[in-house]
Order: structure tokens, then C-alpha cells, then sequence
């Protein structure tokens, strides 16, 4: 008898434990910036999960996530680094780690955490469990001058690349022995990189040049072979309109051998062929495009864009290269982001 209720008791309570256990495959995050929290949300049942309050300045935050998607690290601008458990809806630890800091990535093996920080300038890395930093790397790219630090994104091997917007540089950082980091520095890359983005298989780092009408790109399979200029020129034939707000190049759309590029300062998104880095073809497009997002079976890219027109967004076939549909879904569109399968934006 005895017997008997134990195993019925074990029973109750495996099926106990059953019923609050849930994956996080289906959970994404809202950054609410004026409330400085994070909303948890789920997309199967489109439903809002927990509001974590307390984040500090979200004004330009940006948000990367564990290997096993349970917690978000989230970047705010006043140099807050926030790790939240996304399952139990609550801060774990929170750490102030610069006075103006601009986005993160985390690295391949999920036990390193970077911090692209404008004051100071550079980078600064952590452990993802404790968020013990690990390494501070300043961007000293002359005698006592530390540049701002834009376009921070990881890349295979452990390692980071970020590029020094008032030092015109890209470094690569090798962090297989946290402690000791190994930089290398890639000078005169190009004037005032403002941000970067690496390709999906991870080979092209390219960072936009706010100084002139070209970007640099730089080979990770092959660093030894240095930066190179690639669109130079490209908007040479154009007239120069005000830039209302700069796009960001982590909003690329890469699709097949295509990639999709907001055109600073202009209504068009370009097309570029990844094999020859090389313009192909331009869309004319709404207004000047802030993110240019593919859809991840690659057939359509959207676009949004920076004020006035920032009520709107198009859709674009990536096979005709044509606009397929204009949407105004609110007042104002900040960013967008699909789920898994692409069904929703």
C-alpha cells in the first residue's frame, strides 16, 4: 500500500513539475524603451509572458541571447549590461560597465559577453554566467585619443570584430584565452566607419564609411590579406539629400548570392552580388530605408525607413527585385524582426 502511494505521489508531482516547464523556442523579447523594461513574449499564442522593469536607459538598446535561448543580455545606452531570465520573467544580475555604450554580441561558445562602448571608447568583455569582466580593450588608436566603437559582432573561433568609428579601423579579437586577448588592428580601412554587419556564414565583415561613398570589407578566412574598398562611388551620380537618421548595416538582407543595402541618404535600396561584391541593381523605394530585413526564406526583403516617412513599410520580391506592397502599419516603425519561419513580422 504504501508502495502504491508513493508511486501515485510521484506521479502527481512529475506531472506538477510537466505542467510549469515550457521551451523557449517559440519566446522573443520586446525592448519597451521609455519604460526602460523588457516585455516577454511568445509567438504561438501571441501572448505577453512577463514585463521586466528596471533596465535603465533602453534608448538605443540592443539585445543578444544565450546558446540555449533561456536568458537575454540586454544593452542599454547608459552603460547598463542586464542579464535576464527570460523563462522566469527577472533581472539575474545587472552591472554598469561604461558611462555610453552602443549594442554587444556574444560569442560562438556562449561563455563571452562584448560591450561596444562610445565613453571610453572600446570594448570591454564578460563572463555570460557571472558577468565577471574578463578583458577591458580600450581603442587607443593614437597616443591618449580612444575612439567610439560601432558594428561589434562575433565571428567563429571566439572571436569579435568591431570597427573604431573616429580611429578609421577594424580590429579582429581572438578571445580563446579570455585573459589575454589578441588583437589585431587594420588601419585606414576607410573614414568614419559608423556601423558593421558580418555575412550569415560568417566570412565578410563590412562596415559602412559615413566619410565617403564606399565600404570596407574585410575577408575572416583570410585577415592576411587586409581591407578592402568595395561600391566605391556609389552614390556619386546622385544628389545628396539631409541623412535623417543613419541606417543600420546589421538590417542588411542577405538572399541567395544577393545582398540588400540601404543607400545612405537616398530612396533606394541597392543590390549587391556577394561573389563579386559588385552593384547589380538599384529599387526605388519609399524614402531613405533604415532596415532593409529578408524574410528567412530569403523570397522577400521589407524595408523601413527613417522620418517622415517612418509610418511605412514595403515589401520587395527578391526575385523581380520590384515592390510588391506598401504597408503603414502605425505612426511610427522603429525596427522589425521575424519569427523563426518567417509567418510573422
Amino acid at each position: 500500500m504504501r508502495r502504491l502511494l508513493a508511486i501515485v505521489l510521484s506521479l502527481a508531482f512529475a506531472s506538477c513539475v510537466a505542467a510549469g516547464l515550457r521551451g523557449s523556442g517559440d519566446l522573443g523579447v520586446v525592448v519597451e524603451r521609455a519604460n526602460g523594461s523588457l516585455l516577454v513574449v511568445e509567438h504561438s499564442g501571441n501572448s505577453r509572458l512577463a514585463e521586466v522593469k528596471g533596465l535603465g536607459d533602453l534608448s538605443h538598446a540592443s539585445v543578444v541571447f544565450s546558446r540555449d535561448e533561456r536568458y537575454a543580455y540586454v544593452f542599454g545606452r547608459d552603460g547598463g549590461l542586464t542579464k535576464v531570465d527570460i523563462l522566469e520573467g527577472r533581472i539575474v544580475k545587472r552591472v554598469m560597465q561604461s558611462g555610453n555604450s552602443i549594442g554587444g554580441a556574444i560569442s560562438q561558445d556562449g561563455r563571452l559577453v562584448a560591450v561596444s562602448n562610445y565613453e571610453p571608447g572600446g570594448v570591454r568583455v564578460f563572463d555570460a554566467d557571472t558577468l565577471e569582466m574578463v578583458a577591458d580593450i580600450p581603442a587607443e588608436y593614437a597616443p591618449g585619443k580612444f575612439s567610439k566603437t560601432v558594428g561589434l559582432v562575433d565571428a567563429p573561433g571566439n572571436r569579435f570584430v568591431f570597427s573604431l568609428y573616429d580611429g578609421d579601423q577594424i580590429w579582429l579579437v581572438d578571445m580563446n584565452d579570455p585573459r589575454k586577448p589578441r588583437v589585431t588592428r587594420f588601419r585606414d580601412i576607410g573614414r568614419a566607419p559608423y556601423d558593421a554587419l558580418i555575412t550569415p556564414d560568417g566570412r565578410y565583415y563590412i562596415a559602412g564609411l559615413f566619410g565617403e561613398d564606399s565600404m570596407a570589407l574585410l575577408d575572416l578566412w583570410h585577415p592576411e590579406k587586409g581591407v578592402r574598398k568595395i561600391l566605391g562611388g556609389y552614390l556619386a551620380h546622385d544628389d545628396k539629400l539631409p541623412v535623417y537618421k543613419m541606417p543600420h548595416l546589421e538590417g542588411w538582407a542577405v538572399a541567395g548570392d544577393r545582398a540588400f543595402v540601404p543607400a545612405v541618404g537616398q530612396h533606394k535600396v541597392l543590390v549587391i552580388n556577394t561573389d563579386s561584391w559588385q552593384q547589380e541593381a538599384e529599387i526605388k523605394v519609399h524614402g531613405q530605408p533604415v532596415f532593409v530585413m529578408a524574410r528567412p526564406d530569403s523570397r522577400q526583403v521589407w524595408v523601413n525607413f527613417a522620418h517622415p516617412d517612418n509610418d511605412t513599410v514595403q515589401v520587395i520580391d527578391a526575385e523581380s527585385l520590384r515592390v510588391i506592397k506598401t504597408l503603414v502599419p502605425g505612426r511610427a516603425v522603429l525596427h522589425m524582426e521575424f519569427t523563426p519561419r518567417g509567418e510573422r513580422l
